[in-house]
């Protein structure tokens, strides 16, 4: 392998590398947030029946029908990002 080859090599790694690295910085701001809208789902789950084994089987069923995860997503990249950058939460707590 030639010099030359190694350092195209050795620059396309740190170009790589650098621009990872700023992706990830952006990414995560550490922005936590109330996390509403997941909240809201379990608190709704946790009170959809007064039967345990019933709300146990709604929690599966939306854990395989990705309603959960799709509900923490949207929290984490969609809701959260709004309050941060505008101040107010678009999802109430029902608390």
């Amino acid at each position: 392998m030639s010099v030359t080859r190694e350092n195209n090599d050795m620059k396309l790694f740190k170009k790589t590398a650098l621009a990872g690295a700023l992706g990830l910085a952006l990414l995560s701001t550490s922005c936590l947030g109330p996390n509403n809208t997941f909240n809201n789902l379990h608190k709704w789950n946790d009170e959809l029946t007064e039967n345990r084994w019933m709300n146990e089987a709604a929690f599966i069923g939306l854990n395989i029908i990705p309603v959960y995860g799709l509900a923490y997503f949207a929290d984490i990249v969609v809701f959260n990002s709004i309050e941060f950058w505008g101040g107010s939460s678009p999802v109430e707590s029902n608390e």
